[in-house]
């Protein structure tokens, strides 16, 4: 078990930059997941790591070892990728245990290092059976036993969980959770599923064209982003941005947005924003905190677009003057594509970003 220090690491390809200057520390026996877009750098952060991938500046540790231009068999790191990588014609034990027989490990000290993941994994009653009988939620569990039986002090994940059905994900994510609380290893995951980072995760790093935009646990994420794009990029479905000003009058402060969206910004608000009154700003709100109950004093007209019935509520999605809206309304509600429909705030839920620069206002 140890802890990861990039300072400054970079990546580039030529003269093309895709990671620039990044500050990361990732404490020891902490579970990190970074996501962000396709092509956020997130894949190459980790294999940078694990020194699959060499870095072409910068400094990293793994623990108290300088493992900046250490190959990767010499930095203790288990891999776990996207594709199983199992050899069809072993055994699953044979599989688990192959890096151990490579490396010379005494049979018996191999055998009850495999008899121990198997447990752990619940693995023993297909010890013998070929990975062609499997599903793919044994098969994935196979190839983190062969991480396991390596004892590492950090354990990667390259989504691991990409080929798996929706039903699969969801018990792989927490098989994966209850593994990390047992081994009380570090463990660094990567994912481009948001979903997955908020379940699993201690602390979530999102990444945007190889810049940390933020990283915090994930209930700050979702509560307190510090940017757009992290308040766009985390929560499904996406929060609702309305561009509008903020504007003074007399004592109150007001957001004066499109599609009828315009109220008192509420008192216990009010001294933070002051200091932007008559500035363009953003106001986000979750789908999950909106309603059409009426009754808030905020609210937004949308022309309905299309509905989703999710079974405990319904989204109604939309348009609110040139910006897309969704709307959580109760199970059963009916509308049509065209209908206009009044969707109100929960104000205690606002978000607020300069224009500017998107940075949160706080």
């Amino acid at each position: 078990m140890a802890n990861i220090t990039l300072s400054g690491v970079t990546k580039s390809y030529g003269s093309v930059e895709v990671i620039p200057p990044m500050d990361l520390e990732i404490e020891e026996g902490e579970f990190v997941v970074l996501v962000g877009p396709s092509g956020c750098g997130k894949s190459t952060t980790l294999r940078m790591i694990a020194g699959l991938e060499t870095q072409s500046g910068g400094k990293m540790t793994i623990g108290k070892r300088d493992v900046t231009t250490l190959r990767p068999g010499l930095r203790n790191c288990a891999m776990v990728f996207q594709s199983y990588a199992l050899y069809p014609h072993m055994s699953v034990r044979d599989n688990i245990g192959y890096g151990m027989k490579v490396r010379g490990v005494p049979k018996a000290e191999a055998a009850k290092a495999i008899d121990d993941a198997a447990r752990i994994l619940n693995l023993t009653e297909y010890l013998d059976r070929k990975p062609g009988a499997l599903s793919g939620g044994q098969r994935q569990r196979v190839a983190i036993g062969r991480a396991i039986v390596r004892d590492p002090d950090v354990f990667l994940f390259d989504e691991p969980l990409s080929n798996l059905d929706a039903k699969l994900r969801v018990e792989m994510r927490v098989e994966i959770k209850q593994l990390h609380r047992r081994l009380k290893t570090t463990m660094v995951y990567v994912t481009h599923d948001q979903v997955e980072a908020m379940t699993m995760a201690d602390r979530v790093v999102v990444l945007r064209a190889g810049v940390v935009e933020q990283a915090a646990d994930p209930i700050t994420l979702y509560e307190r982003p510090a940017n757009l794009f992290v308040a766009g990029f985390i929560g499904a479905p996406s929060m609702n941005m309305l561009e509008g000003r903020l504007e003074q009058v007399g004592d109150e402060l007001f957001f004066r947005g499109p599609a009828g969206a315009d109220f008192a910004i509420p008192a216990d608000r009010v001294d933070v924003l002051r200091p932007h009154a008559g500035e363009a700003c953003v106001m986000g709100i979750r789908p999950e905190h909106t309603h059409d109950r009426g009754g808030s004093g905020a609210s937004v007209e949308i022309e309905v677009l299309d509905i989703e019935p999710l079974g405990p509520h319904t989204l109604l999605i939309g348009q609110a003057g040139d910006a897309k809206f969704t709307g959580q309304v109760a199970a059963g509600t009916r509308a049509e594509p065209g209908e206009r429909r009044q969707i109100h705030f929960d104000l205690d839920k606002l978000h607020f970003f300069r224009a500017s620069d998107g940075r949160a206002i706080r």
